[in-house]
């Protein structure tokens, strides 16, 4: 068993293994150039750029269209998501609508038959119709 006052990194010398030899990066540098093969400069420097397709010239201007186009789509749908403005269902400005109102048939057939009766008398108890219609009745 180890002893408290032992220490390991006296065990091991405080060395990780990894040593390099005195002064060996003191001429590093010019050993490194001496090593390299003997090339021009200008030669190096030179880049050889291989001409452009033509959809790589007009990717930017496309990408571009296409954000524009995406923006503007948005736009409508924002637009076509926001309520409209309620129309205008007086009888004086739709002479559609007051004919349709005016003929008991189309009244009977497709406005009444869409609510249930106790559609009808809830309605017409909040708008205080039912009250009156029953007080007439006592008067009689």
């Amino acid at each position: 068993m180890i002893k408290p006052t032992e220490d390991i990194l006296d065990k091991v010398n405080h060395r990780d293994g990894l040593t390099v030899p005195e002064g060996f990066f003191a001429d590093f540098n010019a050993r490194m150039a001496s090593m390299l093969p003997e090339q021009e400069w200008e030669q190096a420097r030179t880049e050889i750029v291989p001409p452009r397709s033509f959809w790589a010239k007009v990717r930017p201007y496309v990408y571009l269209a296409a954000m524009f186009l995406g923006v503007w789509c948005m736009m409508q749908m924002f637009d076509l998501m926001k309520p409209a403005a309620r129309p205008d269902l007086s009888f004086d400005s739709n002479p559609v609508l007051a004919a349709a109102v005016s003929d008991d048939s189309f009244v009977n057939d497709y406005y009444l038959e869409t609510f249930s009766d106790y559609e009808l008398m809830d309605q017409m108890i909040e708008d205080g119709t039912v009250e009156d219609f029953l007080y007439a009745d006592d008067l009689e």
